[in-house]
């Protein structure tokens, strides 16, 4: 143990925390700066935009003078708190074609220009590209952009996943493949996850092909004498409709396969407007939100936007980490339909209450007690 003077650990648990207190602030600076600019404010602030994650960060904005003039005005406001962007980190490019807006190298700023179109976010890769009117992005008031676009995998992001996964391949060349399923199954998983929520399908089934051309090779080192045919026979099988999956068998039965990156579903996301908070109070936005939610089944999705984000047994909003059940308004077994008039969402405490009176009536109308004599 030792004692140190300055700075925090790295990937610690801390930086995260201390950057966005930090940096707390710029969001205000960069609106501020574009409800100055000529024209109307609201579209101003609109057309210019900072997205941070802790302490990476992108402005986007129509013009070149606007960047270079944010540039400025954030490197004076780090100064104050003694920090200064990155040179080898910051530079400037154009989304769609950096040959039509400037030239490479002449920013007086001290600031590298990125010779390609778009630029790497956080793992992400995102451009416009130009697009026929059928295909056109459109304005808020439906003028065709000209241009479409799309976030995808870096190819930075895609070499790094690819060099751990050959990395686990080449240190169990010995090793049981139960055991190199089991260590490449969660990196796979994770990596999908992540990227599982922009344009990924294609870049998915390239890592398969790659995936599969690395354990071809690990396959066919542990068995030299042994032909094509075989080896392919010994490792591979088909699970379900799914043909050529890397997998274990035992006792005629896949016992452990291998997670494929193009099995994962593209679910795109959906974003949290920029003022709200799960801590906010505004309970009827986020009982909406659960109901746009893509990871929400259509069918409690549909039964939440029907009534307005509330339970109706209670009348309460529903909360972003509330359990829902769908309820029948009338059971099952009292010939209720499976239609959305005879359902309901309910909180699961709720439908509980409610399937008990439920169950009492029917026992009630089924009992030969009068019910004016009962004590409730």
């Amino acid at each position: 143990m030792f004692d140190t003077p300055e700075g925090t650990p790295q990937g610690g648990v801390i930086s995260p925390l201390l950057a966005n207190i930090a940096l707390h602030g710029m969001e205000e600076l960069v609106k501020e700066y574009a409800g100055g600019l000529v024209g109307r404010k609201k579209e101003n602030q609109s057309s210019v935009s900072l997205i941070r994650y802790a302490d990476d960060f992108v402005i986007l904005a129509p013009r070149r003078f606007n960047i270079e003039t944010l540039h400025l005005k954030i490197s004076k406001w780090l100064a104050k708190m003694g920090l200064e962007l990155s040179p080898s980190k910051t530079k400037i490019g154009h989304t769609q074609d950096v040959n039509q807006k400037f030239t490479p190298g002449v920013v007086n700023s001290g600031v590298e220009v990125s010779e390609k179109d778009g630029f790497d976010f956080l793992g992400f890769n995102v451009r416009q590209y130009e697009v026929g009117k059928h295909h056109s992005g459109k304005k808020s008031n439906k003028e065709l952009l000209g241009f479409k676009t799309l976030i995808k995998p870096s190819n930075q992001a895609i070499k790094r996943h690819y060099e751990v996964i050959a990395e686990i391949t080449d240190a169990h060349k010995s090793a049981p493949q139960e055991a190199l399923i089991s260590r490449l199954n969660p990196v796979i998983r994770g990596w999908v996850n992540y990227y599982s929520t922009v344009v990924s399908k294609e870049t998915f089934s390239h890592l398969d092909h790659l995936v599969y051309t690395k354990l071809a090779r690990w396959a066919k080192r542990r068995h030299p004498q042994k032909s094509g045919a075989w080896v392919s026979n010994r490792y591979w099988n088909t699970v379900g409709d799914n043909n050529w999956v890397f997998s274990t068998t035992k006792d005629g039965k896949v016992a452990m396969s291998l997670t494929k990156h193009s099995h994962k579903e593209i679910v795109r996301h959906v974003k949290v407007q920029g003022i709200a908070s799960p801590f906010d109070g505004n309970l009827k936005y986020w009982s909406s939100r659960m109901g746009k939610n893509p990871l929400m089944p259509t069918r409690v999705a549909t039964l939440l936007k029907k009534q307005k984000g509330k339970c109706t047994h209670c009348r309460l909003y529903f909360q972003e980490d509330d359990l829902i059940e769908v309820d029948h308004i009338i059971p099952k077994s009292q010939g209720g339909k499976e239609n959305y008039d005879n359902l309901q969402a309910l909180h699961r405490h709720c439908h509980d209450v409610k399937t008990a009176n439920d169950n009492r009536d029917s026992k009630l109308e089924n009992s030969s007690v009068d019910k004016e004599w009962l004590p409730w």
